[in-house]
């Protein structure tokens, strides 16, 4: 036999040998790829609000209309009076132009018991939060003064208490969010026998800031879920 032969041949045999046993090793690397574990790591905060917006709501009625406009200008000054006792600045508070309806001159015809009616608005946008809680708890000092504030109001002229501090929270948060979700992944990973290996990918989802309860709109919760799907290895 031609020794070129013979030697093609034994190379041919050998490479067929180391092929055939790393084919198994590639296998296993194959299918170690393919084993993955999803899993969600959540982080969640309560924080007080650092903003508030304070409409104050009142009306004015009449059938004179220059003696409204007084009374506009002397209520006026008594809520303006009043935020600033309890610590309110000017630069804080901004008053809105009357707005005089003539209930005469409605449509539906003029059974009105005042001709007049004039809703005043002056909005209190401030930081000091505690300030505002606390002077919306002396209304009733207002009331005292000849001034109802009008309550029905508030779903066009709703109190917002915001949290503008987000970008501080969000590096320790992420950070909770993701080692939350490595703590479950190691779990799953124990639980089937399994190792854990790097991250194949992962996402954040979006902050979402949202009232606690209904009763303190000023303590807002926030939440952040991350999503991460690990390697798993035997």
């Amino acid at each position: 036999m031609d020794k070129a032969k013979l030697y093609a041949g034994i190379c041919i045999m050998a490479g067929l040998i180391v092929m055939g046993t790393m084919i198994p090793v590639a296998v296993n690397k194959y299918m170690s790829y393919t084993r993955t574990v999803d899993v969600k790591g959540l982080c969640e905060r309560e924080v007080k609000a650092d903003k508030v917006i304070w409409p104050i709501v009142y009306k004015v009625m009449g059938d004179d209309l220059n003696n409204v406009y007084q009374q506009v200008d002397v209520q006026n000054k008594k809520v303006l009076d009043f935020l600033k006792q309890g610590g309110i600045t000017d630069a804080e508070i901004s008053v809105s132009a009357p707005n005089i309806s003539d209930k005469f001159a409605n449509e539906y015809g003029n059974d009105r018991m005042y001709r007049y009616v004039c809703k005043n608005v002056i909005t209190v946008c401030t930081n000091e939060v505690d300030k505002v809680i606390e002077l919306m708890s002396k209304q009733a000092e207002l009331i005292k003064e000849g001034i109802v504030i009008n309550a029905s109001e508030n779903w066009e002229n709703p109190t917002e208490f915001k949290f503008e501090g987000l970008n501080e929270l969000k590096p320790s948060m992420v950070e909770e969010a993701t080692k939350n979700a490595r703590e479950t992944a190691e779990k799953f990973a124990k639980d089937s026998d399994s190792e854990l290996g790097k991250i194949k990918k992962a996402s954040q989802g979006s902050f979402s800031i949202e009232n606690r309860d209904s009763n303190t709109p000023h303590i807002k919760r926030v939440r952040v879920v991350s999503s991460i799907t690990y390697y798993l290895s035997n």
